[in-house]
Order: C-alpha cells, then sequence, then structure tokens
C-alpha cells in the first residue's frame, strides 16, 4: 500500500500552464539577446529592431503566471513560432523586451516593481523620443497595468502611448473549484505542500481567480487578497490614464462558450490505484452543487466539494485550458485511468478579458460582447476572437490587429 500512497503523491507535481507560457514541443531558434537587464524581482531580455543599434520604438512584453522564474526562451518561442509576432515586430524596427519575474506566483504588486524599472530602464537607454507599448499576456496584462497606473499616480512620466493586454483576466480568472480542492487532497509528507497545491494557493492565484478555495476551511470566497489588490488598485486609479488602452481576447465575444454542459461528469479517475473513483463534474448553477468526489487510498479519505451560488463558469465563453485534461493525463502517467469527457474548460472569460462585465453573474458572463456599445468596456479599444482558442493562444487574428494598433 506505500507504492499507491507514493504514487498518489507524485501526482502533486502537476501544474496548470497556458499556452504561451509552456516550452514549444519542437526547437525553435530563438536568437541571442542585444541586451540582458536585472530587475527587481525580474529581469529582462532586450531585442533591437532589425536595422537598428540601440532601443528604438520600444514594446515591453511581460510575461504571464506560472510556477517558478519566467524562462524568456520558453516565452520568446511561445510569442514566435506559430505567427511570427517578435518577428513581425522587430522587422518594423521595434526594439522588443522581454520582462520575466523571478517568481511567477508572487504578488503581483511585487512584480509590478520589475515593470516598473523596465519602464524606467527603457527610457533611460533609448535613442530618441520614441513614445512605448506596454502590456502583457495574460498575468503580465495585470503587472503591467498596476504599474503603469502607480506611475502615474507617482507623478512620474511613464512615456507610454499604448497599454495592451493579451487574455488578461481583468476582472478574474477561473480554475474549477473541485480541481482547486483537489490540489490538497493530494497527500503530502508531513510538514510538506506538493507543487499543484503551491501554484493554486499562491499570491497571484489568489489575486486574479475570481473564486478561491480556502483549504482551512474548505469554503469557497473571494480571497483576501483579491480584495486587497482590488483595493490597491483603485488606489492608483484603477488603470493608467494617460496612454490608449487596448485589449484582445482569446474567447468569442457572440457569446458562444466551451461545449462542456453544466452539471456533467467531466472526469473520472477509473482505475484502482491512483485516487479511484474520484469524479469531477463541471460547474452548474445553484446552492448546493456537487462540483468533485474526491476519494484516495493512503491515507484513506473521501470528500464531497460543493458550490453555492456560482454561474456556469465551464462553458462560458473564454480562453480555454484544458484543466480536466491535465488531471487525466497526470493520473495516467501514474498508472491510472480515466474517463474524459471535458478535458478544456473556460480560464479566462471573455468579458473579463476586455473589461466589461463582471463574471459572479450568469447573464452577464455569457452575454454577447459584438452586440455592446464598444464603450462599456474599460479599454478604448479591444477585439475578441471569432472563434474559441486557448489561453494566450499566439493567434494570426489576434497578433495583425495587435500590430495594427501599436504606435507608430
Amino acid at each position: 500500500m506505500a507504492a499507491e500512497q507514493n504514487i498518489e503523491q507524485q501526482v502533486g507535481s502537476l501544474v496548470l500552464q497556458a499556452s504561451v507560457s509552456s516550452v514549444s514541443p519542437l526547437p525553435y531558434p530563438v536568437p541571442d539577446a542585444d541586451e540582458e537587464w536585472d530587475l527587481p524581482y525580474g529581469f529582462a531580455r532586450v531585442y533591437y529592431g532589425e536595422g537598428f543599434k540601440g532601443v528604438r520604438w520600444p514594446v515591453i512584453m511581460a510575461d504571464g503566471f506560472n510556477l517558478g522564474a519566467s524562462d524568456l526562451t520558453a516565452f520568446y518561442a511561445g510569442l514566435d513560432r506559430d505567427h511570427s509576432l517578435i518577428t513581425k515586430m522587430r522587422r518594423q524596427g521595434r526594439t522588443v523586451i522581454l520582462l520575466g519575474f523571478e517568481d511567477r506566483t508572487a504578488s503581483i504588486l511585487h512584480n509590478a516593481e520589475a515593470a516598473q524599472a523596465a519602464v524606467m530602464r527603457t527610457i533611460a537607454e533609448q535613442v530618441g523620443d520614441d513614445r512605448l507599448a506596454v502590456g502583457g499576456f495574460s498575468m503580465g496584462g495585470l503587472v503591467t497595468r498596476y504599474a503603469l497606473a502607480r506611475l502615474e499616480h507617482q507623478r512620474i512620466d511613464h512615456r507610454t502611448a499604448v497599454y495592451f493586454s493579451y487574455d488578461t483576466p481583468h476582472r478574474g480568472a477561473v480554475i474549477p473549484i473541485g480541481i482547486q480542492a483537489f490540489a490538497h487532497f493530494i497527500p503530502t509528507l508531513p510538514g510538506q505542500r506538493n507543487d499543484f497545491a503551491r501554484q493554486i494557493d499562491s499570491p497571484a492565484a489568489r489575486q486574479m481567480l475570481f473564486r478561491h478555495y480556502d483549504s482551512d476551511t474548505g469554503t469557497v470566497r473571494e480571497d483576501p487578497l483579491r480584495t486587497e489588490f482590488l483595493r490597491r488598485l483603485q488606489e492608483v486609479g484603477g488603470w493608467p490614464r494617460i496612454p490608449r488602452l487596448i485589449g484582445v481576447a482569446n474567447g468569442t465575444g457572440d457569446g458562444t462558450g466551451v461545449d462542456a454542459r453544466p452539471g456533467e461528469m467531466a472526469l473520472k479517475s477509473t482505475g484502482a490505484v491512483v485516487f479511484p473513483g474520484t469524479t469531477f463534474h463541471t460547474q452548474a448553477t445553484g446552492d448546493g452543487v456537487t462540483v468533485a468526489e474526491l476519494k484516495r487510498l493512503l491515507p484513506p479519505a473521501s470528500k464531497t466539494v460543493k458550490t453555492d451560488g456560482l454561474p456556469e463558469l465551464d462553458g462560458a465563453p473564454g480562453g480555454t485550458l484544458d484543466s480536466y485534461g491535465i488531471i487525466a493525463k497526470a493520473l495516467e502517467d501514474k498508472g491510472g485511468k480515466t474517463d474524459l469527457r471535458h478535458p478544456t474548460v473556460c480560464f479566462v472569460p471573455s468579458v473579463s478579458a476586455v473589461a466589461v462585465r463582471d463574471i459572479g453573474k450568469q447573464d452577464d458572463l455569457y452575454i454577447k460582447i459584438d452586440g455592446l456599445d464598444p464603450e462599456e468596456s474599460e479599454l478604448d479599444d479591444f477585439l475578441c476572437s471569432s472563434g474559441t482558442t486557448a489561453h494566450t493562444a499566439i493567434t494570426a487574428e489576434l497578433c495583425e490587429w495587435l500590430l495594427d494598433r501599436l504606435p507608430n
């Protein structure tokens, strides 16, 4: 039985990650940087525009959420391998500055120090007086949003013409509550926490998630760290006011969501050695809704996870994450068997990515953004994907729209 316990412990090494921050499955020729910068809480790589020596028409792009430090080689490959986003920027003569963080799970407020330092270093080193474009992918959009707003609050000129966000959870992100609870249900050695639980319980996750599972009490709530982050964001004005604010969503704007009907079985462990019988269900509305039935071998335990008052989050229009698929693969990699019905669910709702609605109400979550007055968004201009795509997937449609709106 000790072997079964060890196998279940090993499942805790899984992490949830988006496409742009994952290592490319194929070799990709990432060039050497022209400069490398050490920054508070982070670092940056600088790539000059083609035909230029020095920083001209700078574009700062911040990495998103994941466990551990940023891997800027993987970040470059993720941005460039499918639709040559960096290559196209450099061909326009733009300097691309990739901003990474020493700990991507650290507080957004801390990592904003790195973004603020990157902006000031760019201004100090640039050739000429070109205005900046500053933004980021997923969490990186929140980090840079706060950094620019704080600079303005401090009356410091950030010289930024355009702020951009790419599938950033401006109104919150979603990880199914059953999966959050499972992270803490995986057995560990005394005094330890597994990687998955560390990721789910990290400051950045708690600040971004619309609702967070409190493993100490078993309750589902807006985490106090999120409440504090939103308060701090409002203290500096909520948004930077000087630059033009633009953003894109990997989800659709026509109200079409993910094929994950509410209340259905999403995943079940059908084997005999890895969490046998553990079952996850897609989120349904109502009170006392069962979203997971967790079972493990050693130490023997079972838990039913329920939610109250949540909308149908898993099937909402938005950038997707293979949340249940990642869990299934982790179980199968340790010798388990699974019945996987809904591998992919919503991670960043479209209404969150383009800042038009909060995500706590069913009607707001599924509203047809395309039919709204664009003035309802807190962004000056935005684009939703014409079809549902993975969170931070670099698509030609979104990239060309973004490139057309960078400073001239």
